[in-house]
Parts: C-alpha cells; structure tokens; sequence
C-alpha cells in the first residue's frame, strides 16, 4: 500500500501500522481499559441519518467558519497532540504546513516535540496551545509567560487529565520516552528499520516546552507517569479563572462534557470549550461528546463557541456536528496516521480528502454554506 492508495480514515490507519513499530503504533491507537469509549465515539455518528434537501442551487460551496475569532476555511482543525516527531521525524512542522496550506489551525501540546515560537515563527495560520496544569504553579506561570510572548492565538487548557488513563497497550508494550527497549519492544523496531533510521538521523528528540523547566535527563518518563506525577488533581475553577485572566485572550476548555461545568466555563470567562473524552483515552465508559453536542449547544451555545472533538473519522461526521449546532470539530487520529504513514504529504492527503467529502456532502445535502446546516438535516434513529 502507498499513499496514492488511502482513500480514508482506515486505508491510512493501516499504512501507520505497515511503517510504525508496534509500540509506537499503538500508543497512537490505543484507549483506556477495554476500549469502550474509544469505539463509542465514531459509532455515535452511525444513530442518526442525515436528511439532505435537493433543487438548492448550491454550485457554490462556502465550508468556511469562525471559532474564537479566527476565520478558518474549513470546519475541521488538527487538534494538538503530544510526540509528534516520535511518529514521524518532521512531527509538528509537517502538521502545521499542511494546516497552512488547506486555511486550518493546528496546535502544539506541552507534549509537544517543537517549541511554540519556532513554529509560530514559521508558521501564519492559527496556532493553538495545549496546555496541562503541572502542581508546579510556577512552571505553569512560565510556560503561560512564554506561549503569550511567542503570540499563541488561543489557549487550549485540556482539563480531563488530572491523572492518566488506564492505557493497557501502554502498559503491554512498555511504551515510554525515551524508548524502553524490552526483547519484545527491540523485536519490533528491527522490524522497522527505516523508522529506526528516520529518528536517528534527523533532529534530535525534545521535549521543548518543558525541557527549559523540568529535568527528564533521568531515564525513561511514562506517558502515565508524566499524567500521575506532575500534573495536579486539585486544579479547580478557582484556579482556571485566574488563569483566564492572566491570559486576557481567546481562551478555551478542552475535555468539558456536562451542561454544569460548559456553563461554568461561561461565567469565568472562557470563549470556546471543547467538547472531548481525550479520544477515549482517559475514562473509559463515559459518553461520546456527539451525544453530549445537542444539550450543550441549547444549554450555552449563544454565549460561547462549542466545538468537539473525538471519534472525526468522515466528513459527514463533521456535517452532523455542525448540524447540532457545534461551530467546528478537531480531529487527532484522523492526521496522525497520515503523519506516521508519510509525512507531510500524507496529512495534506489526509486534510485534502476531508475537504472534498465536507464539500461533497454539502452539495448533497443542498447546503450552500455552513450556517445552513440545521437539526432539520438530521433525524435520529
């Protein structure tokens, strides 16, 4: 299989699995526990029906949207994810050019594998900022500082990770940073050499949002002991709130998924909250965040912009999102095999297919623009 050959979301899952050694692959792919939530979250879309209007006269497609004041061309976005250049070696960068290219934002973790000012250097399109709340106040006091010198367009404070999820394909293959390289793992990575090669010979790895601040010359840091031993479970609104107001820009709330806590995000100030079960990453057995949308967007969606995330495999799951009153959707999974498979190219393959399936399904449904898109286009089973 090449490049040419991935027509969607499964064809290029399956060239990440090819090229990837199996660790790595599977921190990509894997959930927490059984995995429950993981699945739920695409089958969610599967319980209702789109219900398309025809005659509309709609040679003209504008797939155009604004989220906390910034205009994006399309309304899908590549949601910030940590390691990026673990999976393939121009990581961040080749996300964010292919962003650039198709009008889209991107985003970089505190995870992430390039620092927030290179790529804001280099890069016009908006830039996100996922941010996790250390018990250390004045490491998050610093890297705020820093993320508002660089000109980051919107805060993205992930707020479902107050200790990790229980990622048993972690735990199997004894995925770490750096590499844990156990007789199973190393059997794995020689059967894959050319990503071997790759991380070798090109810049070295980092960690350059937190390398400036925290010491991990120790040895090898679990994704699950990074989540348990230095973020903070007493984060609280309280804490949120000032951190709001320290920012004084477009802030938003990743992991928000109960009508109680969208609406609280509105009284401290926040401007987008994003709707996200972390992929299924984290609490295995809790809703998908389409089945949250609709309650949501009644509850607060006239004060701020509800976005989700999660389970973004189609672009008639964008459609649906939109059509229940979601103002855009982030995608993870649906970038990063394209990125593991090839690069650069590969996620502009990935971004290009999502563009033609979200115009197609437009015109199919007689919608002329995204504004268009109404509940009257959906009837749930």
């Amino acid at each position: 299989m090449r490049l040419k050959d991935c027509h969607n979301f499964h064809d290029f899952r399956k060239l990440a699995q090819r090229r990837l050694p199996g660790p790595i692959f599977n921190y990509i792919d894997g959930a927490a526990d059984d995995e429950l939530t993981y699945r739920r979250n695409w089958e969610s879309f599967d319980d209702c029906d789109l219900v398309p209007n025809v005659l509309r006269g709609v040679e003209d497609i504008d797939m155009s949207v604004t989220i906390m004041g910034h205009k994006l061309d399309m309304p899908i976005y590549c949601s910030p994810t940590a390691l990026q250049r673990v999976f393939h070696h121009d990581g961040e960068y080749a996300v964010a050019a292919a962003a650039e290219k198709y009008g889209t934002m991107f985003g970089v973790s505190s995870l992430g594998t390039v620092s927030l000012r290179d790529v804001k250097t280099r890069f016009k399109n908006p830039q996100a900022y996922q941010f996790y709340f250390h018990k250390d106040r004045g490491l998050n006091k610093a890297m705020l500082e820093s993320a508002k010198e660089v000109g980051v367009d919107i805060m993205m404070l992930t707020v479902d990770t107050i200790t990790g999820g229980n990622r048993e394909r972690d735990l199997r293959t004894g995925f770490s940073i750096p590499f844990r390289l156990t007789p199973s793992a190393l059997f794995e990575f020689m059967r894959k050499p050319m990503w071997g090669i790759n991380y070798l010979t090109h810049e070295k790895f980092s960690l350059p949002q937190l390398d400036a601040h925290v010491d991990m010359s120790g040895g090898a840091v679990s994704i699950g002991k990074y989540f348990t031993e230095m973020l903070d479970p007493s984060m609280n609104w309280d804490d949120v709130a000032e951190m709001v107001k320290f920012w004084d820009g477009q802030f938003c709330l990743k992991g928000i998924m109960s009508v109680e806590d969208a609406k609280k995000a509105v009284d401290i100030g926040c401007t987008g909250i994003i709707l996200s079960n972390h992929g299924g990453r984290q609490l295995d057995g809790s809703r998908s965040p389409f089945d949250q949308l609709a309650e949501i967007v009644d509850a607060v969606g006239d004060d701020i912009d509800v976005i989700m995330d999660s389970g973004i495999q189609r672009g008639t799951h964008v459609l649906k999102a939109l059509s229940l009153g979601a103002k855009a959707v982030g995608g993870g999974r649906f970038y990063l095999y394209p990125l593991a498979a090839a690069g650069q190219p590969g996620v502009e393959r990935a971004l290009g297919l999502m563009r033609e399936e979200i115009r197609r399904g437009m015109m199919l449904m007689g919608c002329r623009s995204v504004s268009e898109l109404t509940r009257a286009n959906l009837r749930f089973r």
